[in-house]
């Protein structure tokens, strides 16, 4: 099952941790689908500035918006 959706969150882990976590059934909403892949991250020296960012973002509420923030970051 795909979800074909982008998540968006902070972590304290590794990214590599955190994927391993979301693409082997955990609960919740990631846990449905096991094809999850990074296509963007950005870093933060505090867990405050993260989690700001992550409010940022998920206010969007914009596919659109999301791919062209991940379409810029490789260019």
């Amino acid at each position: 099952m795909s979800a074909d959706r982008y998540y968006v969150g902070y972590t304290s882990d590794t990214l590599e941790s955190r994927l391993y976590k979301h693409n082997h059934k955990h609960s919740g909403f990631t846990g449905k689908c096991n094809d999850w892949q990074i296509v963007y991250s950005e870093k933060f020296d505090s867990k405050i500035t993260a989690m700001k960012r992550e409010r940022e973002i998920k206010r969007w509420k914009s596919r659109k918006k999301i791919e062209e923030l991940v379409q810029c970051s490789e260019v």
